[in-house]
């Protein structure tokens, strides 16, 4: 940027927010408020969420793509509009369709999750066609660019305009007119920035004293890069497991806003959104899909400042797949250090196998995977091994153990790409 801004340059205006308010009345839900007891009792503090998986799509998402489509040009809203999406937005565009009766294209990516496409049919019915390509949510963005422009339609951004930060910043209001106390943090969920725009953007005007922190995934830190830097930055590659935050690069106008109005950015590993994806479904019944459980995630590494004090998070989408649910659970546990995963060299001859099991393992120890396939004319062959152990810090007396007994091993549980392939 060629000069220095202050706050108030990229504040929403609080008018525009309450006029999109007022056109989504009808159309979204006003989702609640809610302390959460047992997120409460574990951090000591009074943990609110704002349940925005409650919403008519299951995430906010609506509120930014209803109130950009609805004030279209009305020649721009008889055309047709495209956009591209990991999901939540595209299920907002496409029930905004349905509703605007304005026929659609939606682009995703080809892995997005069954639950998510299945969802985007529902909300659009007969008025939105669905394209599936690119492996992230870039390469879908880029061939719609590229399809919109040769059509000449309206493009509908996931969160890189101004109507879009406007509709989701209707989250923030809610928030205020409902909690009947000080806010002293905000938690909320950075894809390409459109809540935490919005979101901030409200606060810091009816809230200043509230601390802003927006939430992103170790493996997509594209905001917490740009900012950090002070420049747009574009990825090279992302973990694309947190599909619904997993971005390249921010918007021009969120990565504006955001670097002036939030106090921090976080980032939390995949492993941790895993963990509480299961803790939230299996202590409290509440079903998210892994960008709806970010701010939650966070909490973690704000324990000590958050205790006593009154905490928001943003809960931002439930649209998960349940198919996913084995790899959550397989994720968790290696976050947890309960699943290790080694290549190990065995020598070929008889009774290998057994003085591993014997002397490497101990009773607690539990061998979860076992590849081999033998090697002829070979005097050794590697073996791919997985072992859940009862504590984490199991894992260095197995490995100690290894090395006593000649085996010399990979440790491969940071290397998620190959275990992919494996598991």
């Amino acid at each position: 940027m060629d000069k220095t801004l202050t706050d108030t340059d990229y504040l929403v205006s609080l008018q525009k927010v309450e006029q999109a308010a007022q056109r989504l009345r009808g159309v979204i839900t006003k989702t609640p408020l809610l302390q959460n007891l047992w997120l409460s009792q574990n951090y000591g503090a009074n943990i609110y969420l704002k349940r925005e998986d409650l919403q008519v799509v299951r995430s906010y998402k609506i509120r930014g793509a209803y109130n950009m489509m609805a004030t279209l040009p009305q020649v721009r809203r008889e055309g047709e509009i495209v956009c591209a999406s990991a999901g939540n937005h595209a299920q907002g565009v496409a029930y905004a369709c349905q509703l605007l009766g304005i026929k659609g294209y939606i682009f995703m990516p080809a892995i997005t999750p069954a639950q998510k496409v299945n969802k985007v049919r529902l909300f659009g019915k007969d008025m939105v066609e669905i394209i599936l390509t690119g492996a992230t949510y870039d390469d879908s963005f880029q061939a719609a660019k590229a399809f919109c422009d040769s059509r000449c339609s309206t493009f509908i951004p996931p969160f890189d305009d101004l109507a879009i930060v406007e509709g989701q910043a209707t989250v923030g209001m809610e928030v205020l007119t409902e909690a009947a106390f000080q806010i002293d943090y905000l938690f909320m969920p950075i894809g390409g920035g459109g809540l935490a725009s919005g979101v901030s953007s409200v606060f810091r005007q009816l809230s200043p004293q509230t601390k802003l922190i927006g939430v992103q995934p170790l493996g997509a830190p594209s905001m917490y890069n740009s900012i950090r830097e002070q420049e747009r930055l574009t990825l090279d590659t992302i973990d694309s497991f947190v599909d619904g935050a997993a971005v390249k690069c921010p918007g021009e106008l969120t990565f504006a806003i955001c670097r002036e109005l939030l106090d921090e950015i976080a980032l939390v590993p995949e492993g941790q959104v895993c963990e509480d994806i299961l803790k939230m479904y299996n202590e409290e019944g509440v079903v998210l899909e892994p960008a709806g459980t970010l701010s939650i995630s966070a909490l973690k590494s704000y324990a000590d400042q958050i205790a006593g004090k009154n905490v928001v998070c943003v809960i931002s989408g439930s649209n998960n797949d349940i198919t996913r649910m084995e790899d959550i659970k397989e994720r968790a546990m290696r976050h947890q250090g309960l699943k290790h995963y080694f290549m190990v060299t065995f020598n070929q001859q008889p009774g290998a196998l057994r003085t591993f099991v014997n002397q490497v393992l101990h009773p607690g120890d539990d061998i979860i995977h076992f590849q081999y396939i033998k090697k002829n004319n070979k005097e050794k062959g590697p073996v791919f091994i997985g072992i859940e152990v009862k504590h984490p810090h199991d894992v260095e007396a197995i490995k100690a153990r290894m090395h006593a007994e000649g085996f010399d091993y990979e440790y491969l549980n940071g290397k998620q790409d190959f275990l992919s392939l494996l598991v």
